[in-house]
């Protein structure tokens, strides 16, 4: 059932089967909340089918959107580590199908497995990684700037082409990169004009390479 999360990839048949057997499956419908920030944690998601929204939000009810997640990923891995409240909300996109893995069963599988342990810490150290470049592009970068690294981030290679996948609606490149969506939109029209992207599908296909700048 694991066999795509990329959570999983280190882990030995044994293992996988081991925390699958203990795993709960539910399924949701689209705009679905699953995780509000502040709430207790409990448990460990791996995406088995549909899409997620991780996101934060203030008193007056901003977003930013943190990440956008597919089937094979996973989120709520603090949970498996200490005590503390979410950290960031969760919904669904879509029509999605999700394994829970509970704090308390995975504590368990560690105790019987402790090489676990280190490969739950190999995991956790890439989105560490991840998340310090997103920051620092966050920092360093202009609106065009964060935007063209999200895209080729985001860009998977399919057929000799470079597309993103995900259905994302200017509003939600926005949440991405801090920005207002009329700003996103603007940046948009011009890089279509220019024969950088193509919209097709609701798929963004990036056909050359971004200018370094707008």
């Amino acid at each position: 059932m694991f066999s795509n999360s990329a959570f999983f990839s280190d882990l030995t048949p044994f293992d996988v089967q081991l925390l699958s057997s203990h795993s709960i499956t539910r399924s949701y419908p689209g705009d679905c909340v699953l995780i509000n920030e502040g709430d207790d944690s409990d448990a460990l998601y791996v995406i088995l089918k549909g899409r997620v929204r991780i996101f934060v939000s203030d008193q007056n009810g901003r977003e930013v959107t943190l990440n956008m997640q597919g089937t094979g990923e996973y989120f709520g891995e603090l949970a498996l580590l200490d005590e503390e409240p979410r950290s960031a909300s969760v919904m669904t996109l879509e029509r999605s199908r999700l394994a829970l893995i509970p704090k308390e069963v995975f504590k368990r599988c560690l105790l019987e497995q402790p090489e676990l342990a280190v490969k739950l810490v190999r995991a956790m150290a890439r989105r560490i990684r991840a998340l310090t470049a997103n920051l620092k592009n966050m920092a360093l970068l202009d609106v065009y700037g964060r935007m063209a690294f999200m895209l080729e981030h985001l860009a998977v290679r399919k057929e000799g082409k470079l597309v993103i996948e995900q259905k994302l609606t200017h509003q939600d490149i926005a949440n991405m990169v801090g920005s207002s969506r009329e700003m996103i939109s603007r940046i948009m029209k011009e890089l279509t004009a220019g024969g950088y992207i193509v919209l097709k599908d609701k798929k963004i296909y990036i056909c050359n390479k971004l200018p370094a700048g707008w």
